[in-house]
């Protein structure tokens, strides 16, 4: 994938994000959770884009695993929120969590690669 396509893949998921949590129950725990949720993930393409920019390799790596964690936040976030039923539209959440293992997946990659071919840990 290339750089720009991850770019706008990120910024979708960002969006999809922000509007699935106009679908939240009202309740302290959907507005705590999903006000986190839009933290982290619209982070993710904030902090790829100054990846994109990076000064040095290890800047790049440092962003990529900043945008990872997020990414790894907002799955969970979703899950708690999947399980306590606290959005009420399954279907997004469930296309939202399966779209955010794939992001997952491509930034583990994308370190993995870049760590072996920089040889930085």
């Amino acid at each position: 994938m290339v750089p720009n396509q991850l770019e706008d893949r990120l910024i979708k998921f960002a969006v999809e994000v922000i509007l699935m949590c106009k679908h939240i129950n009202g309740s302290f725990a959907a507005e705590h959770l999903t006000k986190q949720l839009i933290r982290s993930s619209t982070s993710v393409a904030l902090n790829y884009g100054e990846a994109r920019s990076a000064e040095s390799s290890r800047d790049f790596l440092h962003k990529m695993k900043i945008s990872l964690k997020e990414l790894r936040e907002s799955f969970v976030n979703m899950k708690i929120q999947r399980g306590a039923n606290l959005i009420t539209n399954v279907q997004i959440i469930d296309r939202l969590l399966i779209e955010n293992n794939e992001l997952i997946s491509i930034f583990v990659a994308s370190i993995k690669t870049a760590s072996q071919k920089n040889n930085i840990q």
